[in-house]
């Protein structure tokens, strides 16, 4: 008697474990058909693998489930890192953090992309061939996404128990890596010009399209203005130095005026420690002015670690 309860009792725990794993994977599968265009959606945008975005908001939101997702519509467990908006709190690795809270599940799934889109240490991403699914999951723990030693594979097998790799587009369909937008590019200067007789013997790049050059040991202001056919104040401006402003060997030096926003596909940049206002007009070819308008900052202001920086 006692055998046939026990087996009656581990069928029941059978019955009832099935029922379990198919009510879960009923609800992560519309989850996945409610959220899949804006993964394609984003992806064509911001070149994150839609497959890599739907994996990580069914793990990290619990498949629409978690108390960040239907309170916070925050799907992806971003936490608020100098965030201005609307803040959720929870317990995670500490108790009652501060999590970003939004609008909408679109806004948090944009966020998602921007958010490894525009810091430098998930830039390297970008690199992989985008259906390279594995490459994703083991780069986003190596750049520190998560501590779970475990979360690539956990993010490798929701892809592949559901197919999401088919939700991914061709490179052909995506913006270029940000390691292509920003390398260096040599400048085609007009024939005829000043500028086209110095680039036959030194080397003129662009960035922006505003020309640059390279300073070298010795020169100065001084001699720069006088090889490029400038006045002195006029260089400097161009590169938002003022009159006590050291010519440092190595530096980048506009030779043109800077632009008043970033190039079309390089919208942001989330800032680093160390990381000035000055020093990203000059790496993306913005006015340092136009730049403090564009972010609502005063003249002698900075901008702490985390924050994103519009360039455009």
């Amino acid at each position: 008697m006692n055998y046939f309860k026990g087996c009656l009792l581990v069928l029941l725990f059978s019955v009832f474990c099935t029922a379990g794993l198919l009510a879960q994977k009923e609800t992560r599968l519309r989850y996945i058909e409610t959220y899949k265009e804006l993964a394609i959606k984003n992806m064509s945008t911001y070149g994150v693998p839609a497959s890599i975005t739907l994996a990580q908001a069914c793990l990290e939101s619990g498949d629409g489930n978690s108390k960040l997702a239907k309170e916070g519509n925050n799907h992806f467990g971003i936490k608020c890192h100098n965030w201005e908006g609307e803040k959720i709190f929870h317990d995670d690795d500490q108790k009652n953090e501060c999590f970003r809270s939004y609008p909408k599940a679109e806004d948090s799934f944009r966020d998602h992309s921007e958010f490894l889109r525009f810091r430098e240490r998930y830039k390297f991403l970008f690199d992989l061939d985008p259906r390279d699914y594995k490459g994703w999951a083991y780069g986003l723990k190596k750049a520190g996404y998560a501590t779970n030693p475990a979360y690539p594979q956990l993010l490798i097998t929701i892809i592949e128990d559901y197919q999401l790799y088919k939700y991914d587009l061709s490179g052909e369909t995506l913006p270029p890596p940000p390691s292509e937008l920003e390398k260096e590019r040599e400048y085609s200067a007009p024939a005829g010009t000043n500028l086209f007789q110095i680039s036959l013997s030194r080397k003129i790049m662009e960035r922006n399209g505003v020309p640059y050059i390279i300073s070298e040991v010795g020169e100065t202001w001084e001699s720069l203005s006088e090889d490029f056919n400038l006045f002195t104040r006029e260089l400097q401006r161009f590169n938002d130095a003022d009159r006590e402003t050291t010519l440092v060997p190595g530096s980048v030096i506009y030779i043109e005026a800077k632009k008043n926003r970033g190039e079309s596909l390089i919208t942001s940049h989330v800032i680093e420690e160390g990381e000035t206002i000055k020093g990203l007009s000059q790496r993306y070819a913005i006015k340092e002015r136009s730049l403090r308008k564009l972010n609502n900052l005063m003249r002698d202001e900075e901008p702490v670690p985390g924050v994103i920086i519009k360039l455009r």
